[in-house]
This record gives structure tokens, C-alpha cells and sequence, in this order.
């Protein structure tokens, strides 16, 4: 056994039950195990008695508590008894045929009815008491141990031992113990001879997780890394050579040009449990979140990251660079690119691909297929949107850090909004910006190309429509841009929460349609955070707004930057990437805008208001002349 064990537990206490019939020897051998003597004189039941970490095996507090027949008080205090149990330690005499009988017709049954009830696999130590009295018997009391070991599986083991003689009384515990800490039966079919299939699928997990360069195969460097993470050690040349002689030896195909193969992990794992060494098992399984159940358990998927109002989630570099590692680990053909087979093998350590249709989000070839630019804007944009779903599948894909020992050093949480709002400076590397705007100004145009694609037919129950790309904009610098469409139906609830989730708010208008910018006018008044217009399908004719003042000369005396002008063609594309540039600085500068102090007069296109308007644009522009 060449692995180290390390100190990760499941269970902070251990507690044991001891059962059995009368006269077996149950209070006598915890009394041996506490005096190391024999005791003169024997209670009726011993106290509980609860034996310090630090002097166990396991290095786990361990309750020992005694059940006596004689001393009786009733089924329902055995039953709550049981309950309280992690794993009972069932006592027969060896020189007592009636007592082993009595662990097969009435405690074994017994046994298994609690724990059907609790839903729980609480084991099984069988302990056969008194073994000084062999001498007495003419067979081996194995022979009749062993069918009743076949029946029923929650047995663990068999110890036979003596209260009288301090024979094996330490052994009984620390297996009692063990089978808590390190259970068999979720691991292995002793009928069978090999792992059962949920060890198996997890350990595969393992493999794929712990298979760096993905040919199938651990290389020495790729079981030197694994020996280190499991179990804070290297392993040695000479440990490691012998190990894989073994595999190779007993294993076919289990070792591939001095690589172990994947069937030669496996059969590793069945050795360790065959030779009683399943803590190494249980030890690796836990290290990649596995509960007793072999389940991945929701405090390894989800460890808690509070993010207060108004900041986001956002990688770190060392996410960053483990997740474009991924890529390149699973880019078998090295095209750039992630196909549909590679992403799902990519995915084949989690439940499911947690992505569905992600065309109409970020940048993919003219196949579909993710391009390494639009897998890192698809993790970013999960960790800004689901930073907990995002955590939950780097604990599947095997996410790991020295420093914390869980997903929480690929992520980090920015500042308020309001602090960035304050300080007119954005520290943020993703910028969300609502896109405003009445219908048919081309909303979806405008957002579709950001990832450069043209019409993307979305269906009415999409959540919204989104997408993002990383944008250059001043001196080289780079910053992931969110637009995200704002749907009627939605403006009450996305204007409620604004200034919590919007680092700029683009409102657009149609520039070939004389109501368009009214309207846009009406939404932008409601809007309390940085804001910009656009102007729309700038390709076409313009026409003459009916409106009081055109869009420039309202922006300026909203305090707003001068509106901008955008055309959907594909043939102006660099027009376009400076307009989202220029939207990216904006969100990066904030600027106090005055727009909520502009419309204290509403201002009307009527024909009688027109008659008023001189005044009215004075006084206007007076006040935000002064106001500035």
C-alpha cells in the first residue's frame, strides 16, 4: 500500500452499539478494552463511554455504547438506540450456538428493519466472543459465520476475539470504526468479486478528471499529480514502478506503453479493497466530493459565496487559465475549435452540458461549433449570471486550488455599482448594458452584432435575449460587453433593480422613423443610471424626429454624451465594433447624467405646445447650464 493516507473525513464521531443476546460478553469487552484487564466483576451495562480523537486509528471521537438484555427498557428505547448508531457491533458467544442462532433470527432482522426505515446502510461488525473456549469445539466456528455473511451484506466483517484473554478487543473497535469511515459495501460486490457500478462510474470520473492530456491514459507525471492532490505526497519512482508491475502483471491491458490505462485504475482500486486498504479508495473518492452514497455532495458543488446587491461575479485568472486549459484538453483535433462530440466529452464528468442552444449568445464557426473566444465568453457569462450553477459545474469538471481547496479561487466578486456609479470609475472586467428601446427599433439587430451574426431567430419562451463578446477598446484594453434586451414586458421589474444590474443603459431608436425617439425619450426618462441613444438603421434615409429637440440636442441638455448612430449591415462591421467600443468606455467611465431632473416640464409635440417652446428651452437650457 504505496498512497498516504490523508486526513479527509465524511464523519466528525463514530458511534458504536454493541448488541446481542445475554451472557455473550458485550460489557465485558468494553470494560477490557477501557482497564486493558479482565474485569473481576461485571455490571449489567456498562456507561457510555466516549473515546478521544486523538487516541484512535482514525483520528475521530468514537462513543462506544452497551445494550443489555437484562437490564430492559423496552423496544422502544433499543429502537431509538439503533437509530442513534452509526454501525453495530452484533455479539455472539463462540461456545453459544443459541446466541448465533439469535443473530440470525432475531438481531440481523432486526437490524436490517431499522435501517430500511431510516433509508441508511448502517454495518455490521460480527463479533464471535470467547474464542478462548476453541480448544473446547471440535470444528472452526467460521464455517457456520460464513452463509450468514452471504445473507446479509450489511456484515463488514467477522472478528473473533476474547474479553478474557485482551485478544483482538482493539481490532473489533477500530473495524467498527472503519466500516463507518471507509464503508465496503458502496464500493465493492465481495459476490461478485469487483467494484460495484457506482465506485466504478465515479472512479472513471476520477480518471477522466485526473487524465490531463486526454489520450486515455495516466502517464507517471499524471499519477505523480493525482498521488499529490489526493494525498499531499509525492510517490516515489521505486513505489510507483512497483505499483504499476502489479497492474501489468495481474491486469491485461491495464498498462499501455508504461501508461496505466483506465481498466488498470480500476483494477488498482479493486486490489486496495480486496487487501482490506479501502480507506485509500474512500480517501480519492472524497477528494473529488464523493459522499458515502457516492454522491458528489452539495457542500463540495456549492460552497457559499455571498455577493451583495448591485456587485457581480466574475473569474478569476486562475479560472481563467484552468478553463482555457479545458479547452486545449479537449480540442482533440486542434482545429480551435469544440465540436459537438468534443464539448461532450468535455461534459462527460457532469450530469449534463450545461449549455443549451449558445448560438444566439457568443461568437461559434459558421458550423455552430464553440470557438475558443466563445467558450471563455460563455463561462464568463455563466459565473456574471449563475455564479452558483457556474461553481457547481467546476466541481463536477474537478476544479481544484491549493490555496482553498474548493471552486471560490476561480471567482471573485466586484464592488457595488453604486460605489462604481459614485466614483465614475468601473473596476469591473464584464459590463452589462440593458438594451432600451420601442418596438421594431431593432433591439435584436443591434445586439446580434456584437457576436456578428445577422438575424437569430429567438423563441418566445427564451428567458431574454443576450449575448456578449470581448471587446478592444482605449490602449489595447479588453473588457467583456453584455448587451442584454429589455422586452415591454419586462421594463417595470428591469427599471426597479436598474442601478443593481446595469452599467449602462443603451436606448435605441429607430433614426428612419419620425415617432421613434419620442418614445425612446419616455423610456429613457424612467432610467436612473448612465445612459446613451442610439440611433438605428442609420443606413437608411434619416428623418426628422417629432420631437421638441433632436436626439442631440436632448442628450445635451440631459447631460448625456452625444447619441450615436448604428447600422445592422454586415458590410459596416467596423463602424459597428467602434460604436460598442465607445458603449464599453461609457460603462467604464460612468457619468453623472442629469436626466432625471430634465423633465420636470413634459414636454409635448402638440401644436399648442409649440408656442411655448422658446420659453420652455431657455429655461431648460439655463438650468442644466447652471446645473453643471
Amino acid at each position: 500500500h504505496y498512497f498516504i493516507q490523508s486526513n479527509l473525513r465524511m464523519r466528525n464521531e463514530v458511534r458504536i452499539l454493541l448488541l446481542g443476546d445475554a451472557d455473550v460478553g458485550k460489557t465485558s469487552l468494553i470494560l477490557s478494552l477501557v482497564s486493558e484487564e479482565f474485569p473481576q466483576h461485571v455490571p449489567l451495562r456498562a456507561e457510555e463511554i466516549t473515546i478521544p480523537a486523538d487516541v484512535t486509528p482514525e483520528g475521530v471521537p468514537t462513543h462506544i455504547v452497551d445494550y443489555s438484555a437484562r437490564e430492559y427498557f423496552g423496544d422502544d428505547h433499543l429502537t431509538r438506540e439503533m437509530q442513534r448508531a452509526h454501525v453495530f457491533c452484533l455479539v455472539y458467544g463462540i461456545d453459544d450456538e443459541r446466541s448465533l442462532e439469535s443473530a440470525h433470527s432475531y438481531w440481523l432482522p432486526k437490524i436490517r428493519e431499522i435501517n430500511e426505515v431510516d433509508n441508511l446502510a448502517r454495518p455490521v461488525i460480527l463479533v464471535g466472543n470467547k474464542d478462548d473456549m476453541l480448544l473446547e469445539l471440535d470444528e472452526s466456528p467460521l464455517e457456520s459465520v460464513v452463509p450468514l455473511m452471504n445473507e446479509y451484506p450489511e456484515i463488514e466483517t467477522c472478528v473473533e476475539c476474547s474479553a478474557r484473554r485482551l485478544k483482538n478487543i482493539s481490532e473489533m473497535f477500530y473495524y467498527a470504526q472503519k466500516a463507518v469511515l471507509h464503508p465496503t459495501a458502496p464500493l465493492y460486490s465481495p459476490e461478485l468479486g469487483r467494484l460495484k457500478p457506482a465506485c466504478a462510474e465515479a472512479l472513471r470520473r476520477v480518471f477522466r478528471i485526473c487524465d490531463d492530456d486526454n489520450d486515455g491514459f495516466l502517464s507517471d507525471h499524471e499519477l505523480n499529480e493525482f498521488q499529490q492532490r489526493c494525498f499531499n505526497a509525492p510517490l516515489q519512482q521505486s513505489n510507483l514502478m512497483e505499483v504499476k508491475n502489479i497492474v501489468k502483471r495481474f491486469c491485461d491491458c491495464g498498462i499501455v506503453d508504461n501508461k496505466m490505462s483506465e481498466m488498470g485504475f480500476l483494477f488498482l482500486h479493486t486490489i486496495f479493497i480486496q487487501r482490506g486498504r479501502h480507506e485509500t479508495t474512500w480517501t480519492v473518492l472524497r477528494k473529488f466530493g464523493y459522499t458515502d452514497q457516492l454522491e458528489v455532495s452539495d457542500s463540495y458543488l456549492r460552497p457559499y459565496l455571498h455577493v451583495d446587491e448591485g456587485c457581480s461575479v466574475e473569474l478569476t485568472e486562475e479560472g481563467i487559465e484552468y478553463l482555457r486549459g479545458l479547452f486545449y484538453k479537449y480540442d482533440s483535433d486542434g482545429d480551435g475549435l469544440l465540436s459537438p462530440s468534443e464539448l461532450a466529452s468535455l461534459f462527460s464528468v457532469c450530469p449534463n452540458i450545461p449549455w443549451g442552444d449558445f448560438s444566439a449568445s457568443v461568437m461559434t464557426s459558421e458550423m455552430g461549433w464553440l470557438t475558443q473566444e466563445g467558450y471563455m465568453a460563455l463561462w464568463t457569462l455563466n459565473v456574471f449570471l449563475y455564479p452558483e450553477y457556474t461553481l457547481e459545474y467546476l466541481g463536477y469538471l474537478g476544479y481544484t486550488s491549493d490555496a482553498r481547496g474548493n471552486q471560490l479561487s476561480a471567482v471573485h466578486v466586484t464592488p457595488r455599482r453604486n460605489d462604481d456609479f459614485k466614483r465614475q470609475l468601473s473596476s469591473r472586467d464584464v459590463l452589462q448594458c440593458f438594451v432600451f428601446g420601442p418596438e421594431g427599433c431593432g433591439k435584436s439587430c443591434f445586439i446580434n452584432r456584437l457576436i456578428k451574426k445577422g438575424e437569430i431567430e429567438i423563441s418566445p419562451e427564451t428567458e431574454r435575449h443576450i449575448c456578449i463578446n470581448r471587446i478592444k477598446y482605449q490602449a489595447q484594453q479588453e473588457k467583456y460587453l453584455i448587451l442584454q434586451e429589455v422586452r415591454e414586458a419586462d421594463l417595470e421589474e428591469v427599471l426597479a433593480r436598474g442601478r443593481e444590474m446595469c452599467d449602462l443603459a443603451i436606448v435605441l431608436y429607430d433614426s428612419a422613423r419620425a415617432d421613434s425617439f419620442e418614445k425612446a425619450v419616455e423610456i429613457q426618462m424612467q432610467i436612473d443610471v448612465p445612459s446613451v441613444f442610439i440611433g438605428s438603421k442609420s443606413d437608411k434615409t434619416p428623418v426628422k424626429p417629432e420631437y421638441t429637440y433632436t436626439p442631440e440636442q436632448y442628450s445635451q441638455m440631459a447631460g448625456l454624451p452625444p447619441p450615436l448612430l448604428f447600422s445592422a449591415v454586415p458590410e459596416r462591421e467596423a463602424a459597428q465594433q467602434k460604436v460598442f467600443q465607445t458603449c464599453v468606455l461609457f460603462a467604464s467611465y460612468p457619468f453623472q447624467q442629469q436626466s432625471n431632473t430634465l423633465p420636470i416640464v413634459k414636454i409635448v409635440t402638440t401644436s399648442a405646445a409649440l408656442a411655448m417652446m422658446g420659453v420652455a428651452a431657455f429655461f431648460l437650457f439655463k438650468y442644466v447650464k447652471n446645473g453643471r
